[in-house]
């Protein structure tokens, strides 16, 4: 299982930065729908096979974000 919204939370993560998916696209090199639709899709970002696989080991998945200092 995994304990996080991680779509949810680069949403959150952008506010925090005051910056849009717009924003964050460009700096990733990618496109805004393509941002958009990695947040927005139903599988979500983390691959659902990495995650079952982890999940039949015994183990659930949890993400830890710790700000760099720049």
């Amino acid at each position: 299982m995994l304990k996080n919204n991680i779509e949810v939370d680069v949403k959150v993560k952008c506010i925090e930065a005051a910056t849009t998916q717009a924003k964050l696209a460009e700096k990733v090199g990618t496109t805004p729908s393509y941002v958009n639709r990695l947040i927005k899709k139903k599988d979500g970002i983390v691959n659902n096979t990495f995650l079952q696989m982890l999940e039949k080991l015994g183990y659930d998945v949890e993400l830890t974000y710790v700000k760099r200092e720049i």
